[in-house]
């Protein structure tokens, strides 16, 4: 099969297209023809080693962790999908080797659910690793109906959706985001602040009562600014109702650091709410698997409206 592949540690110049065998399916797994892969800023870290302290990495390594396919076949004890089944799914292992950059892969059933019929493809392969970190953290730090909400980061591929399911809930949201993307943060019922300096100010403009929750998914010393705009938590106060995907430094005023597990009910979940016409994803670029090179740059300049995905 063909798949984009790295021979050890490295960077989007080191990504180039191979001839690698079919993944051999195990008890519990099934085998995906890839329709579309999605691209995310992890992808490019592991590569560069980044996350060499926390996982292994055995080379060569098909990169990605975002799929949408049909299945081709089934394992033993595989029985929640059968073959000509439209699955899409995070499909993490604990090591990072055969990933979802390539014609086929297997996958275990747990990290699968059937693919939004609202979907295409593309958009399908954008949701898994963003759609669950968002349904995640938004869980972890409780956000429900009647809560303002304050996202971090909220035009990006996470943002966005921690956006729509907190909307869905019943929250009122407020999103950073640069000016450009102000419009499209409305369409999908936020209330848009520009980040930088000032911040602080332009949020108590909306909310004077302050924020009942808060979530991160830029980093960049956001505890600093976020604590103090907490409604339970005045300056110098801990406080449980902020997460974030990017700063540790949460941890220390009694956060959540949010590290997003594979999960087939919630993936089950965010596919209803996308049928449901509660969930839409902005694909930003979609590009031939050979241009997986130019994908990891595009996310690398961080300006990304949305999800980058790969097609085959």
């Amino acid at each position: 099969m063909k798949a984009i592949a790295l021979d050890g540690y490295g960077s989007a110049d080191d990504l180039h297209l191979a001839e690698l065998a079919q993944p051999k399916v195990a008890p519990g797994e099934v085998l995906i023809r890839v329709r579309a892969a999605g691209v995310n800023p992890v992808d490019w870290k592991l590569a560069a080693g980044g996350l060499d302290p926390i996982m292994e990495a055995r080379f060569p390594m098909i990169p990605g962790w975002d799929v949408a396919g049909v299945v081709e076949e089934t394992g033993l004890d595989a029985t929640e999908f059968e073959v000509g089944d439209e699955v899409y799914g995070y499909i993490r292992k604990d090591w990072a080797q055969n990933g979802a950059y390539a014609e086929q892969v297997a996958a275990s059933v747990r990290m699968l659910a059937k693919k939004p019929a609202a979907l295409d493809w593309e958009q399908a392969a954008g949701v898994p690793l963003a759609g669950l970190t968002a349904l995640h953290a938004l869980r972890r730090i409780g956000v429900g109906a009647g809560d303002t909400v304050l996202i971090h980061a909220a035009a990006g591929g996470v943002g966005s959706f921690g956006v729509q399911i907190a909307v869905a809930v019943g929250a009122r949201v407020i999103g950073t985001a640069s000016e450009r993307n102000h419009e499209f943060l409305r369409e999908l019922g936020a209330e848009p602040v520009t980040y930088g300096e000032g911040l602080a100010e332009r949020v108590r403009a909306l909310a004077p009562e302050g924020v009942d929750a808060v979530l991160d998914f830029v980093g960049g010393g956001v505890a600093e600014v976020s604590v103090p705009l907490l409604k339970q938590a005045p300056q110098g106060e801990r406080s449980a109702r902020l997460a974030s995907i990017a700063d540790g430094e949460v941890l220390g005023v009694g956060g959540h650091l949010v590290w997003v597990r594979p999960d087939s009910e919630g993936l089950a979940e965010l596919a209803g709410l996308a049928d449901a016409g509660k969930l839409r994803v902005h694909v930003d670029h979609a590009l031939p698997l050979e241009s997986a090179g130019e994908a990891w740059r595009l996310s690398q300049e961080g300006r990304t409206r949305g999800k980058i995905v790969l097609t085959l």
